[in-house]
């Protein structure tokens, strides 16, 4: 099964022929030149694709976008508020190499001990989660200056120092 990083969400739409909003965590500002295809998750873990037949930025964190099939306002509202995929190689071209999102599929260690590898990013106005899944449990850990040891984008490690009693919090 191919790996999906998710990438924003569609906050609304735009003008009468079917356009939405992408709002985007990938980092910098982008038209989404050259991608065909983009992921709305209906359901967990399912996904609709959506070819894309024509993108322009509206800022630095916004595209507007129009899709295969959505040619009315009224259509483009059925997946407004849905959260938006990429294929990893897809994910891979237009993600920032310094935006919080490139994290994903990095191995989070603790000190010398391995937690797992970063499945998704949440940016939040104060700090940034990274969840992952310990145990069979998912686990929210937060990212800022005093956590952060160091990035390695070379081996896809995050080394950080996690308050204690942390990870007790989520595992019991």
């Amino acid at each position: 099964m191919a790996q999906y990083f998710s990438i924003g969400q569609i906050v609304g739409t735009f003008g009468l022929n079917g356009e939405v909003v992408l709002k985007h965590n990938l980092g910098k500002r982008t038209s989404l030149k050259g991608l065909e295809v983009l992921f709305v998750e209906e359901a967990k873990d399912k996904f609709l694709p959506y070819f894309i037949t024509g993108t322009k930025i509206k800022n630095e964190a916004e595209v507007y976008i129009a899709v295969e099939g959505i040619a009315s306002k009224e259509a483009a509202k059925k997946i407004t508020a849905k959260k938006v995929w990429l294929r990893e190689d897809d994910f891979k071209k237009h993600a920032g190499k310094t935006a919080p999102i490139s994290l994903i599929g990095y191995m989070m260690i603790d000190g010398t001990k391995e937690l797992g590898n970063v499945l998704e990013v949440i940016e939040q106005p104060l700090q940034i989660l990274c969840k992952l899944e310990i145990e069979g449990k998912e686990v929210l850990i937060p990212l800022h200056e005093e956590t952060i040891r160091s990035v390695n984008h070379k081996k896809k490690q995050v080394v950080v120092e996690l308050p204690d009693g942390l990870l007790e919090v989520y595992l019991g």
